[in-house]
């Protein structure tokens, strides 16, 4: 019994295996809005002290200028962007040389099942690519936030904990790594039980405005 116990767990393993090489996912894919965002960021004027939020609707669900009180930062949020869209943008990002450029992305690519070493290879190349064209930008990567699977609206994101986790370690070293800094948002914005603080959250991914507000008091000594 023990041995055919054994055998069918192998199996299993094996099973589980295969499906997760076999999840499909799409390099290619852009949100609807993506083309005319980028169009209109191509058309704004763009100068040396920019401050710039780079990421995705997390990042595009808040005016930054009025929360943070600088007319100097701009919001370069896409929404339902990933990391290859950001890559694809990344020249209009470095060509204005801004004097900040604050990166938030990947959690859409864990809804869409980028694998992880993709998604941080991206992270490397974005930062990388700011280092050799923008050389006097400060550079900060902020980690994932958490999730929150009590509420019922982006299954996609959910019970992927892992996943965000192990992006967030590969932040961190790359951060270390590229000598650029890191801002750790995924730890500021848990719940005792490892989820998005539900006061947070409207619905278990993107922030309230508390949940901004939040946001701008951790980043609170890195903008000016």
């Amino acid at each position: 019994m023990k041995i055919i116990n054994s055998i069918i767990l192998f199996m299993f393993c094996g099973l589980c295996m295969a499906q997760t090489q076999n999840v499909e996912w799409d390099s290619t894919y852009r949100p609807r809005s993506y083309k005319l965002r980028v169009a209109q960021f191509n058309m704004f004027p763009n100068s040396n002290d920019d401050i710039i939020f780079l990421g995705n609707s997390i990042t595009a669900g808040v005016e930054w200028k009025e929360l943070l009180g600088n007319s100097k930062v701009q919001n370069r949020g896409i929404s339902g962007d990933i990391t290859f869209g950001v890559l694809e943008r990344i020249e209009e990002i470095a060509e204005g040389n801004p004097a900040k450029v604050f990166l938030l992305i990947g959690i859409n690519d864990v809804a869409r099942n980028i694998p992880d070493s993709i998604t941080s290879t991206n992270h490397l190349k974005i930062v990388r690519y700011l280092k050799t064209h923008a050389p006097n930008t400060k550079i900060y990567l902020q980690t994932l936030l958490p999730v929150n699977k009590d509420f019922d609206r982006h299954k996609a994101h959910y019970n992927k904990d892992e996943k965000i986790l192990r992006i967030n370690e590969k932040l961190k070293q790359i951060a270390k790594e590229e000598n650029v800094y890191l801002i750790d948002l995924y730890s500021n914005f848990l719940d005792e039980e490892g989820k998005l603080e539900e006061k947070y959250t409207y619905d278990g991914l993107h922030l309230t405005a508390e949940g901004y507000k939040h946001w701008a008091y951790v980043l609170s000594g890195y903008i000016d």
